[in-house]
């Protein structure tokens, strides 16, 4: 299944604006977190497990618990944003 994938904040000035993501059917947040995180250096760093940061399934706060589906809309951002 396809997922958009946005960024804000600090992570948007690391990793752009978003992105697609194709994940098997039933994949949830931390799948695709982790993916996210292999994809290469930049992400790694951005979205390190280490790193606290708040995500959101189809403009909703959610855990990384939540299940994805066809083209969901994913963001993450930091715990504090400005407005």
């Amino acid at each position: 299944m396809k997922v958009r994938v946005r960024y804000f904040a600090a992570l948007r000035e690391a990793l752009g604006t978003g992105e697609a993501l194709e994940l098997p059917e039933g994949a949830t947040v931390a799948a695709a977190r982790d993916r996210l995180i292999a994809r290469d250096a930049a992400h790694a760093a951005a979205l390190a497990r280490s790193r606290a940061l708040r995500c959101a399934l189809d403009q909703v706060l959610c855990n990384e618990a939540a299940s994805l589906h066809e083209d969901a809309e994913l963001a993450f951002f930091p715990p504090v944003t400005g407005g």
